[in-house]
């Protein structure tokens, strides 16, 4: 399927016919038709493997595997409903033709960027191709110019490009292992293969290294401060990509190595990344108890969620559906609470938690949009994260890890409340205003979308979806 390297071609594309001037409603079609032409080869590469487990476009160099597909598959959706999203938003956002096209120059880099990472089969260009969904949306973060925009987009990229070094140097560990034990390509395929003839102390250095740096970048405590000042001030369409698929692709990275460290003798990473992941996860949700800024509450809410992924990763290879299956749900879920967020934004313009009261009553679409997207991203039934999340409790008692599953489900729990407790006051406190702003189409039209998926799947999982997932999670569950 050599058309599936045209994925991160057509958003380049657009980004350059931006660069030359391309402007006004025929920039925002061309966005949106090349993320809809890259949702379609994503779902036609996504059944190939959901059929083969494999799909090779330059050996060694690019292709795809199964958890591959679906994390591309996710990310081709999502640029999707953000490409909607920005139609009317960025309009609003500022009526500077230049400010639009620099928007629309950086988003499509961005969303080229994201396509690439799950397209990698060589190690170093797949730490490349990270650093590149970077370094493309610094400037999406900073795109609004203002002090505490400018200050998170700073702080961003300090702390992750930091990060991204460090986890450079585990790279080049594993890459100098596998020279020593024999060499051959420098793909994920051969460290998983080399990995019982590498040195056991230099594949725990490894995992050290990789873990702290791109944990970093994933957003874990205690290396989480940029995340939510990122996540926040950033335009919404850009928050849903940052949330909801950025930081997953990156734990996608740490998944395909995985199988490198299990293997360790006498290592007991499962201890290590269920310890990781619970400080994330518990420090995220009592912060949700107390914050005042409604993007901060959805950008907190992934650093929770992340832990929950890690600890996850954590309980070992009976929990690899659960994990893969809560990358999709959390993903789909996530990019609807910062759609939500974002109308809400847009109605009465502002992002402060107590100035918001009673928009059942003010404005019933905002209302419904973020009591649904709250109730979603929480964990509440019928919405899908409800069942991943159970998923992977139940896993984890499987794997008789009795006092993490425990943990684990208080701090959702937390999470929950402090989720529900700021949404039950926006929606039905008392009105402090009668705000009836005319919403842009297109962001009324991306909710209702980025809804559907997010119900659907809390009712009936699609036999091809499911399938997927499940060869998806045999990837980070196989052994060398």
């Amino acid at each position: 399927m050599s058309g599936l390297l045209l994925l991160p071609v057509l958003p380049i594309a657009v980004a350059a016919a931006a660069a030359l001037g391309l402007r006004g409603i025929w920039v925002r079609a061309a966005t949106l038709a090349a993320a809809l032409a890259c949702l379609a080869l994503a779902v036609a590469a996504a059944a190939i493997t959901e059929r083969t487990g494999k799909l090779d476009l330059v050996p060694d160099w690019f292709g795809l595997n199964s958890l591959g597909a679906l994390f591309l598959l996710l990310a081709a959706a999502l640029a999707v409903t953000a490409a909607l999203f920005s139609t009317g938003y960025v309009r609003h956002l500022t009526p500077d033709g230049a400010a639009e096209r620099r928007y629309y120059l950086n988003f499509n880099l961005f969303v080229a960027s994201l396509l690439l990472v799950p397209l990698m089969l060589e190690v170093a260009l797949a730490w490349v191709a990270v650093e590149l969904t970077t370094l493309l949306s610094i400037f999406l973060v900073g795109f609004a110019n203002t002090g505490e925009a400018l200050e998170a987009a700073w702080k961003y990229a300090v702390l992750t490009i930091m990060g991204a070094t460090v986890a450079a140097l585990g790279f080049f560990l594993l890459l100098w292992g596998l020279a020593q034990s024999g060499g051959g390509p420098q793909t994920f395929d051969a460290l998983v293969s080399a990995a019982p003839a590498m040195p056991s102390a230099l594949r725990k250095l490894a995992f050290a290294l990789i873990l702290v740096g791109f944990g970093t970048k994933i957003g874990l405590v205690p290396v989480h401060t940029w995340l939510p000042d990122a996540h926040s001030q950033a335009p919404t369409p850009v928050c849903a990509l940052l949330s909801g698929i950025e930081v997953s692709l990156i734990l996608y990275v740490v998944m395909r190595l995985l199988p490198v460290f299990t293997a360790i003798a006498d290592f007991p990473i499962g201890d290590w990344l269920i310890v990781v992941g619970l400080l994330s996860a518990g420090v995220a949700a009592f912060l949700l108890l107390q914050v005042h800024d409604l993007k901060r509450l959805f950008a907190y809410s992934t650093v929770e969620h992340m832990g929950i992924l890690l600890t996850a990763l954590g309980f070992g290879a009976g929990a690899a559906y659960g994990t893969v299956y809560h990358v999709l749900t959390h993903a789909l879920a996530k990019s609807l609470a910062f759609y939500a967020a974002g109308v809400v934004v847009l109605a009465l313009g502002t992002r402060d938690i107590g100035a918001v009261r009673g928009l059942l009553r003010t404005n019933p679409f905002c209302g419904a949009a973020l009591l649904a997207a709250g109730l979603a991203i929480a964990g509440a039934p019928p919405f899908a994260v409800f069942l991943s999340e159970i998923t992977i409790l139940r896993a984890g008692l499987a794997a008789e890890q009795y006092w993490a599953v425990g943990l684990l489900a208080f701090f959702i729990v937390v999470a929950f409340l402090g989720v529900m407790r700021h949404v039950n006051g926006m929606v039905f406190g008392e009105p402090k205003s009668d705000v009836r702003a005319v919403l842009p189409a297109s962001a009324v039209a991306t909710v209702v979308i980025a809804m559907v998926p997010v119900l659907v799947l809390g009712i009936s999982m699609p036999g091809p979806l499911a399938h997927l997932i499940e060869v998806a999670a045999a990837e980070i569950a196989r052994t060398p």
